[in-house]
């Protein structure tokens, strides 16, 4: 279930793993063993774009505007946000590859265990953005099974990490 917009408050329910509830939903796989995983996009990377083409395939997405309010999405600090996230266990997907570098947000980051993929081109136009996560959906899905803290970057065809 998604939050609703400027809800400050998420009420998200994660199946435990090995549930039923994805039962037939990843084919002859295997995959519905997989945990859940739910993305949370940093407005860095905008909040149509990447999560409709996350949604089209079948991801649970939150954005900063519909978690927070587009007013106060804009003027949240990151610190806030990451132990937000962190807290939820949900994974950042972003463009601020600089995070990583800022003492106050990787102390964060790090605080709050988050698991986080970046794009590291901030020149990419919105499509080649989601074609970056898109085409690496499996590798992030895979990797973001392990626990954090660190910081992925996102490439065409690869991620490689970055932090720690």
């Amino acid at each position: 279930m998604s939050p609703s917009p400027k809800s400050r408050t998420w009420s998200v329910s994660r199946p435990e793993r090995g549930s039923d509830a994805r039962e037939g939903s990843a084919g002859e796989s295997g995959e519905d063993d997989r945990p859940v995983i739910e993305f949370f996009v940093d407005r860095s990377l905008g909040r149509k774009h990447l999560a409709q083409a996350l949604g089209d395939l079948g991801c649970t997405v939150h954005t900063m505007a519909s978690v927070y309010g587009e007013r106060v999405a804009q003027e949240l600090n990151d610190e806030h946000w990451l132990a937000d996230v962190g807290e939820h266990g949900w994974v950042v997907l972003m463009k601020d590859d600089a995070i990583r570098r800022r003492p106050a947000e990787r102390d964060a980051l790090s605080e709050a265990k988050v698991r986080a993929f970046c794009l590291t081109n901030a020149q990419l136009r919105a499509s080649e953005q989601s074609a970056r996560f898109v085409g690496n959906i499996e590798r992030i899905q895979r990797q973001a099974e392990k626990p954090g803290p660190y910081i992925y970057g996102v490439y065409d065809g690869y991620i490689k990490r970055l932090w720690p």
